[in-house]
């Protein structure tokens, strides 16, 4: 039989993708020990050394979450699959859900809420604005049946961040669970499972955490592994079944579900591991810390923030474009001219919005540096009142400022 021979094959080659600064929402540049690690040989998803490091992955995702959940583990999948893993496994048909919706991925709960089979109850806030408590308060007020919270943490769509701690105590007032969305902020903000008391939580690998796409790390009190094994009614979805899955990630056996991306949770491993070397405390305040340069270097350009700024996601940056600018146009003169890709807003905030990701591996002073040098130098092309070096002036001011702060407080302490 004779092999038919498809004009698109005919020019195909190994595929090399060009080296770009990663400044958008995700993903994020990856460290060169994360990448060595991801190379190393491929063994089976139940080779007893496997095993061993899913063990340590299991605890390297507990000190990043700061929990002793059991139950912490990455999904085989994206933040996407993490979101839907918590919904499906929680929400049964008829359960009321309360879902707060300020940006794209609230919206995303709610479509989850519905093909459970849930009703969802939306609280709505302004995009960029972070979820309102009284909102939700009222919400329960007149739902008292409502059985989840719903909300994101962090919201990827705008760069504003809400009171995880506050919104969960609410749920709990009112004898409810909540389901936190942490895509954005694991890694890169606080997050603290344990001391908020939270009840099921996920994020991504690709964001803070600086691994490649593809896993998702959930984590869920015994309180909601309880109510998931009570359940009279099967999971709607087979692979993403907690009561499966306990047999694979769970701490007694290791009984085959599906194959694991094992070279994937190599990487995962390496790049929890990086994190543990900092330091967790150190990572947030390195987030922070380049986030208000870049802050600053923007504002020289006259440039403002989408979010207010006890809101503002160190790690997610929402920058207003200036009226008569294309953003697509600038966007687009950074990624063929500079090799930088930052991403744009969604929805509403579509044509509006530059999303500037200072992430994980990503979130580095050279970064912020040469995010502000090439904008400037497109804006300054584009006619805005800009002037050389003014911007990156800002920032190194903003570094030494907050250089000379820390000092300050090491003499204190001594």
């Amino acid at each position: 039989m004779a092999i038919k021979q498809f004009p698109s094959t005919k020019k195909i080659t190994s595929f090399h993708p060009p080296q770009r600064t990663l400044l958008g929402p995700g993903p994020t540049e990856i460290h060169p020990r994360v990448l060595t690690t991801m190379s190393q040989p491929a063994i089976g998803y139940l080779d007893p050394v496997f095993v061993e490091m899913m063990e340590e992955l299991k605890a390297l995702l507990r000190y990043v979450y700061q929990t002793e959940n059991a139950l912490t583990f990455p999904v085989s999948g994206p933040g996407s699959v993490g979101m839907e893993y918590c919904f499906v496994n929680m929400v049964a048909p008829g359960d009321k859900v309360i879902v707060a919706r300020n940006g794209v991925f609230g919206g995303r709960m709610i479509e989850n809420v519905e093909r459970c089979g849930g009703t969802a109850v939306v609280v709505d806030d302004e995009w960029g604005k972070p979820v309102d408590p009284h909102k939700v308060e009222d919400a329960f007020k007149k739902h008292p049946d409502a059985r989840i919270l719903a909300f994101v943490h962090a919201e990827t769509s705008t760069g504003a961040e809400s009171d995880a701690k506050v919104l969960t105590q609410i749920a709990h007032k009112h004898d409810a669970l909540v389901i936190v969305d942490a895509v954005t902020s694991l890694g890169g903000s606080p997050v603290l499972v344990d001391d908020w008391k939270i009840d099921a939580i996920y994020s991504a690998s690709q964001k803070c955490l600086s691994c490649t796409p593809g896993l998702s790390p959930v984590s869920f009190s015994q309180r909601v592994v309880e109510s998931v094994q009570q359940r009279k009614d099967k999971i709607k979805s087979w692979f993403m079944d907690m009561n499966l899955l306990l047999g694979y990630w769970g701490n007694t056996t290791r009984t085959y579900h599906h194959t694991a991306p094992t070279n994937g949770l190599f990487g995962l491993h390496e790049a929890l591991l990086l994190i543990k070397e900092e330091g967790l405390e150190n990572c947030w305040a390195r987030h922070r810390r380049h986030h208000v340069a870049l802050k600053a270097g923007l504002q020289a350009m006259g440039l403002k923030f989408l979010v207010e700024e006890k809101y503002q996601l160190p790690q997610m940056n929402a920058v207003l474009c200036p009226a008569g600018v294309d953003e697509g146009a600038v966007r687009k003169s950074l990624l063929n001219e500079f090799n930088i890709e930052i991403g744009a807003g969604l929805g509403p905030l579509k044509g509006k919005i530059w999303r500037i990701g200072l992430m994980g591996y990503s979130c580095r002073p050279d970064n912020v540096m040469l995010c502000l040098s090439a904008l400037g130098s497109i804006l300054m092309d584009m006619g805005l009142p800009i002037k050389v070096g003014e911007a990156e002036a800002a920032a190194h001011q903003a570094y030494s400022s907050l250089h000379a702060a820390e000092a300050r407080k090491k003499i204190a302490a001594a």
